[in-house]
């Protein structure tokens, strides 16, 4: 069976070039790049490479690089540096739509160490309140950790914008560009955040490789404490093929940039457009402006999400729902409650995420299989008649 793969927002598959960039090190350059030996200089010089290509990637210097395990380590490594750096300070600001690497933190920060958490709204299309956000910092915020683009529905925060209030105000920024590497360009000098947060395996590159920015001048205090490696900011021998094949990653998201936001956006979009006209009761999430080029979150009436995704797994196509039905939990994700999703949609909406793999073939194989999927879901439902919600 063919597989149509439109999970690219969870993870992506290793491109060949990355594979091919990986393999000399897993076999016969296997030193360690922190070794004195010239065998282990070679690979330290590789290492050396992959962290220019990561720093022009989102035009940073390489010493403002740190090598992580993961976005999720990346994200808890900058909130605690914060509030490491600024002890007498206990409020922080995050949003109640980020993914559960900073919310989930956030909210232990607040149970267990006494912190004031202030959780900024988003709207019905995913938008921020920016002014409840402005008039919530304070000269006691240690740290402002905001997502680039939403995981679930692609819409973007004015991270800019915001950076340049946060640094007015003395208040450390961070963000988690996740979601967003690869799909928009992102430039750390222009954009003024303090830290920012990637994960390898959302572009290409392998699991288990991340990376934090952290801009110069920041007084940065381990999270991981241990050797002298990553100039002492975070202990550990490096997972040099990895970070290896970030670098490479790296290299080839920054070219292909231009092809995600014309050619990937318009299969977007053409799905999209050929989904709404097909589905009565249909609509998207989210923002349709200010939203990644490869997201599309759409909500379906009268039907389960989980029932969907079963249903077009056995087509073999790979998507997303936008309900967290695990785990014997029916509640739709704390990121459409949040936009206050009608629950008829919440329930039933799914997540299609594009890479520069997909074709428009596969875009009208989706379209063919997930028509009847929903009829069919409908006509066992007790909530839909006559073509209509009930």
């Amino acid at each position: 069976m063919r597989i149509v793969y439109t999970d690219n927002n969870a993870t992506t598959k290793v491109a060949d070039e990355v594979i091919e960039e990986m393999l000399p090190y897993f076999g016969e350059l296997y030193g360690n790049p922190s070794s004195m030996h010239t065998f282990g200089d070679q690979v330290d010089k590789k290492v050396k490479q992959a962290r220019q290509r990561v720093a022009d990637f989102i035009n940073a210097d390489p010493e403002e690089i740190i090598f992580t395990s993961c976005g999720t380590e990346s994200d808890n490594s900058a909130i605690y540096s914060a509030i490491n750096a600024f002890p007498e300070k206990k409020h922080i600001i995050t949003s109640n739509v980020e993914h559960p690497a900073v919310n989930n933190l956030y909210q232990h920060l607040q149970k267990t160490k006494g912190y004031e958490v202030t959780f900024i709204p988003v709207d019905k299309k995913g938008l921020l309140d920016l002014d409840l956000l402005y008039n919530s910092m304070s000269d006691n915020t240690a740290i402002i950790s905001l997502m680039w683009a939403n995981n679930e529905t692609g819409v973007m925060f004015p991270i800019e914008e915001i950076a340049k209030i946060a640094n007015e105000k003395g208040i450390l920024f961070h963000t988690d560009a996740v979601q967003a590497a690869g799909k928009v360009p992102i430039d750390v000098k222009k954009a003024g955040v303090d830290m920012l947060s990637l994960s390898g395996h959302k572009i290409h590159a392998p699991k288990g490789i991340g990376v934090l920015y952290v801009k110069k001048g920041f007084k940065f205090a381990p999270f991981l404490i241990g050797g002298h490696q990553e100039k002492g900011r975070r202990g550990g021998t490096e997972n040099t093929v990895s970070i290896i094949g970030l670098g490479k990653a790296c290299e080839l998201a920054r070219e292909n940039l231009t092809i995600m936001n014309t050619e990937v956006r318009e299969l977007r979009d053409y799905l999209q457009t050929r989904l709404l006209e097909k589905i009565p009761g249909s609509s998207v999430n989210g923002d349709l402006a200010l939203r990644l080029p490869n997201t599309l979150s759409i909500g379906l009436d009268a039907v389960e999400g989980e029932s969907i995704l079963l249903m077009l797994d056995r087509e073999g196509i790979c998507a997303s729902s936008g309900s967290a039905c695990t785990s014997g939990s029916l509640e739709p994700s704390h990121v459409l409650m949040a936009m206050k999703v009608p629950f008829k949609s919440a329930h039933g909406s799914i997540r299609f995420s594009l890479s520069h793999y997909n074709t428009k073939e596969e875009m009208d194989i989706i379209i063919t299989a997930l028509v009847p999927v929903i009829q069919k879901l409908r006509d066992m439902s007790p909530f839909w008649k006559d073509g209509k919600m009930v």
